[in-house]
């Protein structure tokens, strides 16, 4: 079943994902919603201990009238999953053995091109796609046992921009509810966000930012309260926007560094005592109060140009960039204003990663840098207890089930590596095409997105 979101007359370009690359995993389609939410320009809420953010965009949708969104038992319905810590659930045997035909459940070829992680809920999986040619943007519904696909909405069409020869246009990992599915896509003038129902119809598609980057959009948005958070960083002025879940108007809007692009995903987590906004560059890493946008904390790095997202701990974060430098920072988050002399715990050497985002578990930070380096961090002195070259390039992030850690390389490898403090690889395994999206793992299967095809990893014994 094929649906259409509607064409524009207008020739908006869609510029989808990172750029100097990013986890891989953006309008003008017509809008649903009958008027454009009224907002007023003010200084933001300012609270105990936020900075002030002039200019700021205070709109009439409230924050907290809908029910908070949680993700179900075997759900993946959102980048860095359920707990958003790319950990998955322990108790679960995925395969360690696979090829394009051995383990294999199904494996099924999707229209177009995309790189976004797929988003799993319920029995349902949820991946966009994109074509140049025919330029348009789709969201796939896909059947979690079979693979046959459910449906197909149009959510853009129009023309897509040059970008980057590793980006796609569809490289956002969609964010599901239970209710609904949003999907942050690019045109030639802005960043738009849909949503669509659990049927496939579009329920509001609406501007967010005017955008324009060099390399392509490709951050994934946030869910907090009521709201859908996403960034727009590129060269026109930049922001961070709250959306209403249900109607599409605006919460609140806030401005962002000017006239640098960043391409990292905003990640929302209770850390250090409170509910903190986390994003990853440009040149600093920032706290916001989710509930209003107002800037908490800003430290100093890992550098001008990031893609990765933050991991978490009880108090402290950690982020890896990116470009023109590499490090990876610990920073306390229970400051404000400037924390860099304060509140940085630790900095690395400059064999930091940029695409692929960091793992934190049982005191132990894992990270695998572009060019293949794999770390294992004392995630409190920095220190690092092992590190290896895997000989290969990266931009998909590790995923943690039990004790083992799977990550796939560029060229469609995967790795499965014993957690710990060495770096021992249990298992190499390939498949043909390149692998850019981070793979999902749930109900003991391994959902992976290829360059070609997609895969439902299994091993052969389970029932079916």
């Amino acid at each position: 079943m094929r649906k259409r979101g509607g064409k524009v007359a207008c020739c908006l370009m869609i510029w989808g994902c990172v750029a100097l690359l990013l986890p891989w995993m953006s309008g003008c389609g017509g809008s649903t919603s009958e008027s454009s939410p009224e907002v007023k320009v003010d200084k933001a809420p300012i609270g105990d201990g936020e900075v002030t953010t002039p200019e700021a965009v205070v709109g009439e949708a409230p924050i907290d009238d809908l029910p908070v969104a949680t993700a179900s038992e075997g759900d993946w319905p959102w980048w860095r999953g359920p707990g958003l810590s790319n950990i998955a659930a322990a108790n679960q045997d995925p395969p360690q053995v696979w090829s394009e035909t051995e383990n294999v459940r199904w494996r099924v070829k999707l229209p177009g091109r995309g790189h976004a992680t797929p988003c799993l809920c319920g029995d349902h999986i949820y991946v966009p796609s994109a074509d140049k040619e025919q330029e348009v943007i789709w969201m796939l519904c896909i059947d979690r046992d079979s693979g046959d696909q459910l449906w197909r909405t149009e959510v853009w069409h129009g023309a897509l921009p040059k970008i980057h020869k590793n980006n796609s246009h569809a490289s956002a990992t969609p964010a599901c509810d239970g209710q609904r599915v949003y999907f942050p896509y690019q045109t030639d003038t802005d960043v738009r966000l849909v949503a669509l129902d659990l049927d496939g119809q579009i329920v509001w598609n609406e501007t967010v930012a005017p955008y324009k980057s060099v390399q392509g959009y490709s951050a994934s948005p946030a869910l907090y309260k009521s709201a859908v958070i996403v960034p727009t960083d590129g060269s026109k002025p930049n922001k961070l926007t709250a959306l209403h879940r249900e109607s599409g108007k605006i919460i609140w809007q806030v401005p962002r560094p000017d006239n640098t692009e960043c391409y990292a995903s905003p990640l929302v987590a209770r850390v250090a005592g409170r509910e903190q906004l986390f994003i990853i560059g440009p040149d600093k890493t920032r706290s916001y109060n989710p509930d209003t946008g107002a800037l908490l904390w800003q430290c100093d790095g890992p550098t001008t140009y990031n893609a990765a997202t933050v991991a978490f701990g009880a108090d402290t974060i950690y982020a890896t960039g990116g470009y023109p430098g590499k490090a990876l920072l610990a920073i306390r988050a229970d400051g404000s204003g400037d924390v860099t002399e304060t509140h940085l715990t630790w900095k690395s050497d400059k064999k930091a990663g940029y695409v692929s985002s960091p793992l934190l578990h049982n005191g132990l930070l894992y990270a695998v840098s572009d060019s293949g380096l794999m770390r294992v961090y004392d995630a409190v002195s920095g220190d690092v207890h092992a590190e290896r070259d895997l000989d290969a390039k990266f931009y998909s992030s590790p995923v943690l089930v039990g004790d083992r850690i799977y990550v796939f390389d560029r060229e469609g490898k995967g790795y499965i590596v014993k957690a710990g403090h060495t770096i021992e690889v249990l298992a190499e395994n390939g498949l043909p095409d390149g692998a850019f999206a981070t793979p999902v793992i749930c109900g003991g299967r391994i959902y992976l997105r290829t360059l070609g095809d997609f895969y439902c990893l299994e091993k052969a014994a389970v029932d079916r």
